[in-house]
């Protein structure tokens, strides 16, 4: 969503908290929500904060590296690399960093300790998103991922580190076996977006100039809960006349419904793994909390698919519950 969006909704004190922590020397925030639950719009306001505050910021996707960078340690580091280096508009000095040292990891260590830092007369905030990406190569995964464990343990000490804050934006939970004393999810400030509450909600509704009757209202957060993307795509189409709140009711859960590629997409992922598509057919059609297996709670959960209910699960809202008793 755009820094000057008008419908970006702040669910504190999860901004604050965000804002404090990236200005502070060496420092790395954990950001984790499932898709399309406000992460990059946390990041890029996290990231202007820094910038208002004289940081130097870059903002790297992992959305933009291919299948073949990723299947190769070399050439992916060398793309991360490079990648800072054109957004910083620096000169790429990667063949003169890139020789000489011993291990892969080690030369990417030292353009940024040697070149990137010490050229910037600014500390850097680094906003890494979408690193779901490098999960699925668990080969590189290990590596990157333990040499960004590295990289925050010396900003604790050591000055020319202490130039770089660390943002790190995902959506699935990390399943890449990572030793405790080598990974950056569990260092740092964790970050767990939440849907929004009831005062957001009513927020959100009255910045979209609708004037909704509490039964309206209610039968809304029936459909979509607090979930900001579902929430704001029906108030936009709402409030721009093109449908009326008993046809987004009515179409909805279906194929040719305003959720058509969101919910699709739940479905595919859903269809992919056997385990979880069998613990959620026994969530969808019970209209109480139920017990499934801790591992499937856990990922359905980190999907967006459902919520706990002390150890049980049910589904997140009324339009998942729909949908997917008519599709599974």
């Amino acid at each position: 969503m755009p820094l000057d969006s008008p419908f970006y909704m702040e669910r504190l004190p999860i901004e604050t908290d965000c804002y404090e922590t990236v200005v502070r020397p060496g420092s790395l925030i954990r950001i984790k929500a499932p898709r399309q639950l406000g992460k990059t719009s946390l990041l890029v306001r996290t990231l202007a904060h820094a910038k208002s505050q004289g940081f130097e910021t870059v903002r790297l996707s992992f959305q933009t590296s291919d299948n073949d960078t990723l299947n190769d340690l070399d050439e992916f580091l060398q793309w991360f690399c490079c990648s800072v280096t054109e957004e910083l508009d620096l000169e790429d000095r990667l063949a003169d960093y890139w020789k000489g040292a011993r291990g892969i990891v080690r030369r990417c260590q030292r353009y940024f300790e040697r070149y990137l830092l010490t050229e910037l007369d600014k500390p850097l905030v680094l906003g890494l998103d979408e690193v779901d990406q490098v999960f699925e190569h668990p080969q590189i995964a290990t590596d990157f991922f333990g040499m960004l464990r590295v990289w925050h343990e010396e900003g604790k000490t050591n000055p020319i580190w202490r130039k770089l804050q660390l943002v790190i934006v995902h959506s699935k939970e990390v399943y890449v076996p990572l030793s405790i004393n080598r990974s950056p999810f569990n260092v740092g400030l964790p970050i767990e977006l939440r849907e929004l509450n009831e005062d957001e909600i009513e927020a959100l509704i009255t910045r979209h100039q609708l004037s909704l009757t509490a039964h309206q209202k209610q039968q809304l957060v029936e459909l979509v809960g607090g979930h900001p993307y579902l929430l704001r795509a029906a108030l936009y189409q709402l409030a721009r006349g093109r449908i009326s709140l008993t046809q987004l009711l009515e179409e909805a859960p279906t194929e040719g419904g305003l959720y058509s590629d969101h919910l699709r997409r739940h479905l595919l992922n859903l269809e992919a793994d056997q385990d979880l598509l069998t613990a959620f057919k026994q969530v969808i059609p019970a209209y109480r909390p139920v017990q499934i297996g801790s591992t499937e709670a856990f990922k359905l959960h980190s999907m967006g698919l459902v919520r706990y209910d002390g150890n049980s699960v049910v589904p997140l809202c009324g339009l998942y519950r729909q949908y997917f008793q008519s599709r599974l």
